[in-house]
């Protein structure tokens, strides 16, 4: 129970559901995503969906923050909308490389399909990975694993590793609606362009001119 008194313009929210509330916009400001067909996350899901929109809706909105609401497959996100949010999610380089590739396969097979779901195996993602990135090696299968992991804790995927040990390229990832909304293209163009950032001529050729001498 929060010591702090509740807001008095959401004073028409009842007692009841004052706690599940505080609860949602804790792990939407945390998380980004909230699933609502695992654990708790159902529950709050249905709440946000049936009942409260418009009052978390409101709330996020100051925030440069826009909610979305899936229904295949359930989550609710508050996507940080560009140039106007300062609480952006930070990646790392290879996460940023792993969210690139994932970003791009999600994109293509929702083109080539009108299904929500995408799945792929590790092993498609690595020959994907080296499609995308010609002359960047994909990460080993420890470094990838870590790599899904984090992703997973943000709820931007879902990950199951392989039931046997021996064959890891057989885990499944499902990319999320989420990832895509993560780091938002208006076009493959605008993906080619981010992606060269991180090639290693491209970094090569950026340390070059930081380092030559101004006349």
């Amino acid at each position: 129970m929060s010591s702090l008194p509740w807001p008095s313009f959401w004073a028409d929210v009842p007692e009841r559901d004052r706690s599940p509330i505080r609860d949602v916009l804790a792990d939407l400001l945390r998380y980004g995503v909230i699933l609502g067909d695992e654990g708790s996350g159902r529950d709050s899901y249905l709440l946000v969906r049936d009942q409260y929109p418009d009052h978390i809706r409101d709330y996020l909105s100051p925030l440069g923050l826009e909610l979305i609401i899936d229904h295949e497959p359930p989550l609710i996100q508050a996507r940080p909308v560009p140039e106007e949010c300062q609480l952006l999610a930070a990646f790392t380089k290879d996460e940023t490389l792993l969210v690139l590739a994932l970003w791009r396969i999600y994109d293509e097979s929702r083109s080539e399909q009108a299904s929500e779901t995408v799945i792929i195996s590790a092993n498609d993602l690595w020959v994907k990975w080296r499609v995308f990135f010609e002359h960047i090696e994909p990460p080993g299968i420890t470094a990838l694993e870590e790599l899904l992991s984090r992703l997973r804790r943000k709820k931007l995927i879902r990950f199951q590793r392989a039931e046997d040990s021996t064959r890891p390229g057989e885990a499944m990832i499902e990319v999320l609606p989420s990832l895509s909304r993560s780091i938002p293209f208006d076009s493959i163009e605008a993906w080619l362009e981010r992606a060269k950032l991180y090639e290693p001529e491209q970094a090569a050729a950026a340390i070059v001119l930081e380092e030559s001498p101004q006349p």
